[in-house]
């Protein structure tokens, strides 16, 4: 589904901030050789994250699903100067070019690639969080929401990508396709939870926005 005209995502594009030459870069390579490259983030959604990352400058990110590192690189263009970002993929076959846009990179030193299970790797990372992406398998991110909110300071920001799913949120939900049953109880965790306040933008296919009480 789209949510607005391609003709208005290119306007949205040109009149939003230019592309980096790295992610420019990238962003080419992923859809010469990566299957699925609709799962970057892209030019648009990749300036909003650094955006919302600049203005909340946060030293300790977490990144729950890396894919090629697009967003990665985007949320790290707003870290403090002594800053981390840990970022998760379960994906082995793209930790290579994940590493090699990271070590071309400013922030080479301060990005930390983990391979494997995000439900056993965040328990074990002992830091407390400013900034938080999730963009994984959607049928986990109730149970990453719930391993998060206890690592992350008061303040924080919490991302979720893909909330609006293609437009099947909208949609009679099967009782088969987990994912979209997920996100629905997911949306709605989001907006009741009192630990936390939340914005809904439909930038692509829906992110949205919770701040940590």
């Amino acid at each position: 589904m789209h949510f607005i005209s391609p003709e208005l995502e290119l306007y949205v594009e040109k009149h939003s901030e230019n592309e980096p030459a790295l992610l420019a870069a990238l962003h080419r390579e992923t859809f010469q050789k990566i299957m699925q490259p609709r799962m970057l983030s892209g030019h648009f959604q990749g300036r909003v994250l650094s955006m919302i990352s600049k203005l909340v400058r946060p030293e300790n990110i977490l990144e729950i699903g890396t894919y090629t590192g697009y967003a990665t690189l985007c949320l790290a263009e707003g870290m403090k100067e002594n800053g981390s970002i840990d970022t998760i993929d379960i994906n082995e076959e793209l930790f290579s070019i994940q590493k090699k846009y990271f070590d071309l990179s400013p922030w080479k030193d301060q990005i930390t690639q983990h391979m494997g299970d995000a439900l056993e790797i965040i328990p074990n990372l002992g830091k407390k969080y400013d900034l938080v992406f999730i963009d994984a398998d959607k049928d986990n991110y109730l149970n990453y929401f719930d391993l998060i909110m206890p690592i992350m300071n008061k303040g924080g920001i919490i991302l979720s990508d893909n909330v609006l799913w293609s437009g099947k949120v909208l949609e009679e939900p099967n009782p088969k396709d987990l994912s979209t049953n997920v996100l629905l109880e997911y949306n709605k965790k989001l907006k009741d939870d009192p630990r936390i306040e939340t914005v809904l933008l439909p930038i692509r296919d829906g992110l949205t926005v919770s701040r940590v009480l």
